[in-house]
């Protein structure tokens, strides 16, 4: 009996262990996550305010500022992005990769550059940079800002698609914006779908660089 009684209480004390050493575990995973998800939230406010010092500069500098497509190396900074109501502002770099979608919005390098005929296409991750996109509604003002020019865009729609859907991000008649993220916003892990908002643009004019 002595035994049995023993080796019971063993066992307990076995699985006490195991479940602090899990608890621990837990834990330990826990504090390394937020701590990944501070460092990457932090870094992609720094990138943007450094890129944002630096495009305002060269915008308000005096002389042409025309980039030749060809000179947009990955990751080059290719402007601004802007929705006012939503309060989203951001760099836009050249470039979709999982790095540069971490600190900036990206150009998918397959689609219309500003200026260019046809669709430009830009992605950003739905908890990061385009996350106020789940409150745009057809009829906000987009604002794309390159270092010569002002382009202004209106929504016409928005569309929830699955990831093979790839005919929203090709080529228009007429010039177009398309903007790429993930859905829903609140899901956990990888996104099924992909949210779409499709603008126009209505208006284009020329940056007003400031006298020297």
């Amino acid at each position: 009996m002595r035994a049995t009684i023993t080796l019971g209480e063993d066992a307990r004390a076995l699985t006490r262990r195991a479940l602090r050493a899990i608890s621990y575990a837990f834990l330990v995973t826990g504090i390394m996550a937020i701590a990944y998800a501070s460092c990457a939230v932090t870094y992609r406010y720094f990138y943007q305010g450094v890129q944002t010092s630096k495009f305002e500069r060269v915008v308000a500098s005096p002389g042409p500022h025309v980039i030749e497509p060809a000179a947009i190396a990955d990751g080059g900074v290719i402007g601004e992005i802007e929705v006012p109501r939503l309060g989203l502002k951001a760099i836009v770099v050249q470039g979709d990769s999982e790095k540069l979608l971490r600190r900036a919005v990206g150009h998918l390098p397959e689609t219309a550059l500003p200026g260019q005929a046809g669709n430009i296409a830009l992605a950003g991750h739905r908890d990061g940079l385009f996350r106020p996109l789940r409150n745009v509604r057809s009829g906000d003002t987009i604002t794309l800002r390159t270092q010569d020019r002002k382009f202004q865009y209106q929504v016409e729609w928005t569309a929830i698609v699955p990831p093979t859907e790839v005919q929203v991000i090709q080529p228009t008649i007429e010039p177009s914006l398309t903007l790429v993220t993930c859905y829903p916003f609140y899901y956990v892990g990888a996104a099924p779908k992909r949210f779409i908002v499709r603008a126009r643009k209505i208006a284009v004019s020329e940056q007003t660089p400031s006298a020297p």
